[in-house]
């Protein structure tokens, strides 16, 4: 039974995130019906990583055991023609060893979250980005950020229905940039929290606009309950990129 690695993109805006639900559509659904419509079975396709409703992949990646052998390549282009018309694409599908595990086998994930500093209303972008019309300065954004690299307690920044056993994380990314009026914050790990990567942008979001201080975002104030924290950043401008194996 061979089994399949796949490499997928999608817009998670339709989607009740990734994780297959009985009354909402979600990406994990999405992509069990297609692979059942080529092969006849009901498959578990296992993520390696899941995101939130309306969060976006350029980079997720998923694996699946099936019976019957297809070519990599017949497999992806079959996947693609049943996955349409939803937005989402098998960029590759490749035959691993069945030890390979798309979550468990992952070592680093990097996610990038995109925001357009503009007073103007979005038009194409809509759903892609969060709009945050007040100024931001992205340097300052950048230096409080690195007072959140390496192992810190995150429980600041977890949202209070994760099921991780411990809010102990290491962080080994997370820089801002500016090009423009895009502000570009760029973060890498090997696990996060739920709903922590939208929890550090809304956060840094306040320091960018000089509510808070570089102190504030990792000192007293943030880490006397979760209401005391900044924002959590909606999911539009969230991408999932690269998963590392």
């Amino acid at each position: 039974m061979p089994r399949y690695k796949l490499t997928i993109e999608y817009d998670g805006t339709p989607f009740s995130g990734w994780q297959i639900q009985d009354t909402a559509p979600t990406v994990q659904g999405a992509l069990e019906t297609a692979v059942k419509a080529i092969c006849g079975e009901n498959v578990r396709v296992h993520g390696a990583g899941r995101t939130d409703a309306g969060v976006h992949a350029r980079g997720q990646v998923a694996h699946c055991d099936i019976a019957k052998h297809f070519p990599p390549g017949r497999f992806r282009d079959g996947l693609n023609a049943h996955l349409r018309p939803n937005p989402i694409g098998v960029l590759a599908a490749d035959i691993v060893s069945d030890d390979f595990e798309a979550r468990f086998s992952a070592i680093k994930r990097h996610y990038l979250y995109r925001i357009t500093n503009t007073r103007a209303n979005l038009a194409l972008d809509i759903g892609r980005v969060w709009r945050v019309p007040r100024a931001l300065d992205a340097d300052v954004m950048h230096n409080a950020a690195q007072r959140l690299l390496g192992k810190h307690d995150f429980t600041t920044f977890r949202d209070t229905e994760c099921q991780a056993r411990s809010p102990e994380k290491t962080l080994d990314q997370l820089d801002v940039t500016r090009d423009g009026d895009a502000v570009n914050i760029v973060t890498s790990a090997r696990s996060f929290l739920h709903s922590q990567v939208r929890s550090m942008v809304g956060s840094l979001v306040w320091v960018g606009e000089g509510r808070w201080s570089a102190d504030d975002l990792f000192g007293a104030l943030a880490a006397r309950n979760r209401a005391a924290c900044g924002p959590v950043a909606p999911p539009d401008g969230l991408y999932l990129m690269r998963v590392d194996y």
